[in-house]
């Protein structure tokens, strides 16, 4: 049977896809907020997590899972790219070559890191924030959204700060580091929760739709079971 989507749910999983190479990209730079230090994506990749959110309370876990599998390829086909310009001969008139690979050039185990962890992550928040559904009958939408993103968001700095980091920094200042960053992108999300509401009632009401997973197999690997 043919399977159609909305074109909300499109702009959706687009949003997410967007998202997830912005975060790598921005990964990059180190931001000094006074009281901390975080990484540039810090602006951008917690807005994955709550299109996440968004897509398994009105759609459910099968697309949520599909989104997420789909932002992985499109940020692996980023990357791959990415290196591919960095490889090309430099025309003798350009002179930014150096930054520009250093730049983007990400080492292979940063970019390990960054994609296990944010399949891991990802799939937990889905994971978290569908079996939460279910167990609250649809009802403190805000609470499962906070916690979900939490158990994510822990479970992405846990994966990928000692996969990209560890031999290369103390290990108290990965778990400083851990702790620091599951925080804040938690508290981006707690920031914007009443816009996230907003927008799930809005997603609801437009899509007539609102899915349980009553029968859903959690599966991360059946990327096309939707």
């Amino acid at each position: 049977m043919e399977k159609k989507f909305s074109i909300t749910f499109l702009l959706l999983a687009v949003s997410f896809s967007v998202f997830l190479i912005l975060a790598n990209l921005l990964e990059v730079k180190i931001v000094d907020l006074g009281f901390m230090t975080a990484t540039g994506g810090l602006i951008v990749f917690p807005m994955s997590y709550i299109i996440n959110d968004c897509i398994v309370e009105v759609y459910g876990f099968r697309l949520a899972r599909f989104t997420i599998w789909l932002g992985f390829f499109m940020n692996l086909l980023s990357v791959i790219l990415i290196h591919i310009a960095i490889a090309l001969p430099s025309d003798v008139s350009w002179t930014g070559q150096e930054a520009f690979a250093a730049t983007f050039g990400s080492s292979a185990r940063i970019l390990m890191a960054s994609f296990m962890a944010m399949i891991c992550g990802s799939m937990v928040n889905a994971y978290v924030m569908s079996k939460m559904k279910l167990g609250q009958q649809g009802r403190h939408f805000s609470v499962r959204a906070v916690a979900s993103t939490l158990f994510g968001e822990t479970v992405d700095s846990m994966v990928f700060f000692p996969l990209a980091f560890y031999g290369v920094l103390p290990n108290s200042t990965l778990l400083v580091l851990i702790c620091t960053q599951a925080g804040m992108k938690t508290a981006y999300e707690v920031l914007v929760l009443p816009l996230t509401v907003r927008v799930v009632r809005y997603l609801k009401r437009k899509e007539e739709l609102d899915v349980y997973d009553y029968k859903v197999s959690y599966k991360w690997w059946r990327v096309f079971d939707f």
